[in-house]
C-alpha cells in the first residue's frame, strides 16, 4: 500500500483493497479490520495516512448546502477546535446548527445573528456537558453584542426544545480565576500583588458560598459577583499591601474585564460582611467600616453559617452550645462571658439586631413610575353616531321606533300642495 500504512488494530502491513458495494475500501488481510469503511473517495495522501474522506468533504453535500451555512459550520468547527473541545463536542454543537437553521426565521436572518448563532450552538453543547465555559468568552472570540448573544440563545434553545442545564458555580469560579495573570510575578504585576493561586481560589470559592447563602447570587449573572469575591479574596490575604488597589485597577492586573454590576456586587457583599462583624464582639470596638472590615475576611469566613444566622433573621434554628463555644474561644471569652456577652455590652457596643434574609431586589425594590392617564372631559354636547344610539336600546318598542325613524328620513322630501 503507498506510504507503508498499518492496521490500527493488530498493527499489521498486510493491508488490501477490496471493492465493497462499488466502492473501494481497505481491509486488512490477518484481522480482518476495515480501514476505510464509509469512505465515499479517497485521496493518495489520505490513504497514505490511513484517513477517512468524510461526507461533508464530498460534493453530495456541498451541493444541497447553501454558502451561507457551510461558512456557519466551518466556524462552529473552529470554534471548537480554539476551544480545545473533545470531538464528541464538535459533532453535537454541527448537529444543533443544522438543526437551527432547518428554521425559516434563523435561514432569513442577518450575517451578524448567524455568527452569533455559532457561539449558541457550540456554548449549548458546553452546558450540557458541564465544560465550564462562559457566554463572555464566547462573545469576546467572536466579537460578539453580549445582548444579541443572550437573546439569540435563549431563542435557540426554545426553537429546538433543548435541555440546558446552568453552568456550576464552582467550575465557573475556577476556570475564570485561573486565566488570571496575579500568579507569576511580571513586569505588570508588581511582587505585592503576586498571589498564590490555590489560596485565593479556595477564599474566592468560600466568598462566592456565602453570596450564594445570602441571596447575592439568585437572579444575578455569575461573572460580576465572581469578579467581586476574587477582588475581596485577593485583598484579604495581604490587605496591609492591596486595600489601597481599586477593582478597576485589580481586572487591569488580572487582564480581565470589568463586568459593569461588578462594583454594585461588591458593595453588597460588604454590607453582609460588616452585618457579620457586627456579631463579633472584639470586632465591635473597632467600629470597621466598608474598607477596614477586609482586614478580618478570614475570621468571618471561619464561622460564616453561625455568624450569618446570628446577623439575619431568616427562621433557622438557634445558634447551637458548640458553635458559640467556638465564636468564645476566637474572641478570647469563657463559657459565662459568652453567654452573656451579648446584653452585659453597652448600649452603643451591642449587636445590630437580626435583619431580614432576603434577596436585595426586595428590600430595595424598584421604583415603579405611575402612568398618567389622560384626563377626558365630558360636555354632553359631542356628536353621536347611529351605532352609539343603537347601545342604548332596551326594549323592542324603542327598537321599532328607532327603525321607523330611520326609514323615514330616507324618503325623498315631497313637497305640500298648493
Amino acid at each position: 500500500m503507498p506510504g507503508g500504512g498499518r492496521c490500527p488494530d493488530c498493527g499489521s502491513a498486510g493491508l488490501v483493497e477490496d471493492s465493497h458495494y462499488s466502492q473501494s475500501q481497505l481491509v486488512c488481510s490477518d484481522c480482518g479490520c476495515v480501514v476505510t469503511e464509509g469512505a465515499l473517495t479517497t485521496t493518495f495522501s489520505d490513504e497514505g495516512n490511513l484517513r477517512e474522506v468524510t461526507y461533508s468533504r464530498s460534493t453530495g453535500e456541498n451541493e444541497q448546502i447553501s454558502r451561507s451555512e457551510q461558512r456557519g459550520l466551518r466556524r462552529v468547527r473552529d470554534l471548537c477546535r480554539v476551544l480545545q473541545l473533545p470531538s464528541t463536542f464538535e459533532d453535537t454543537a454541527v448537529a444543533y446548527y443544522q438543526q437551527a437553521y432547518r428554521h425559516s426565521g434563523i435561514r432569513a436572518a442577518r450575517l451578524q445573528k448567524k455568527e452569533v448563532l455559532v457561539g449558541c450552538c457550540v456554548l449549548i453543547t458546553c452546558r450540557q456537558h458541564n465544560w465550564p465555559v462562559t457566554m463572555g468568552t464566547i462573545c469576546t472570540l467572536l466579537y460578539a453584542d453580549l445582548d444579541m448573544f443572550s437573546g439569540t440563545y435563549m431563542q435557540i434553545v426554545k426553537l429546538l426544545g433543548l435541555d440546558v442545564p446552568s453552568l456550576c458555580l464552582v467550575d465557573l469560579v475556577k476556570t475564570y480565576c485561573s486565566s488570571f495573570r496575579l500568579f507569576e510575578a511580571s513586569p505588570s504585576v508588581p511582587a505585592k500583588y503576586v498571589e498564590d493561586k490555590d489560596k485565593m481560589l479556595s477564599r474566592t470559592l468560600q466568598l462566592v458560598e456565602l453570596a450564594s447563602e445570602t441571596w447575592l447570587v439568585t437572579g444575578r449573572h455569575p461573572l460580576p459577583v465572581v469578579t467581586a469575591t476574587a477582588f475581596l479574596a485577593w485583598q484579604s490575604l495581604q490587605p496591609a499591601d492591596r486595600l489601597t488597589c481599586s477593582l478597576a485597577r485589580f481586572c487591569k492586573l488580572a487582564n480581565v474585564d470589568l463586568p459593569y454590576p461588578a462594583a454594585s456586587r461588591l458593595q453588597e457583599l460588604l454590607a453582609v460582611l460588616l452585618r457579620m462583624a457586627g456579631q463579633l464582639a472584639w470586632l465591635q470596638v473597632l467600629k470597621l467600616d466598608r474598607r477596614s472590615v477586609v482586614k478580618h475576611i478570614g475570621d468571618l469566613l471561619q464561622h460564616r453559617h453561625m455568624l450569618v444566622r446570628m446577623a439575619f433573621r431568616d427562621g433557622t434554628a438557634d445558634v447551637d452550645e458548640k458553635e458559640l463555644q467556638g465564636l468564645g474561644q476566637v474572641q478570647g471569652l469563657g463559657k459565662g462571658e459568652v453567654e452573656g456577652s451579648s446584653s452585659d455590652l453597652p448600649k452603643g457596643k451591642r449587636p445590630p439586631s437580626p435583619a431580614l434574609l432576603l434577596p436585595p431586589c426586595m428590600l430595595k425594590p424598584p421604583k415603579r413610575i405611575r402612568p398618567i392617564l389622560p384626563v377626558s372631559t365630558v360636555t354632553g354636547d359631542e356628536n353621536i353616531s347611529d351605532s352609539e344610539i343603537e347601545q342604548y336600546l332596551r326594549t323592542p318598542q324603542e327598537v321599532r321606533d328607532f327603525q321607523r325613524a330611520q326609514a323615514a328620513s330616507r324618503l325623498p322630501h315631497v313637497p305640500n300642495p298648493p
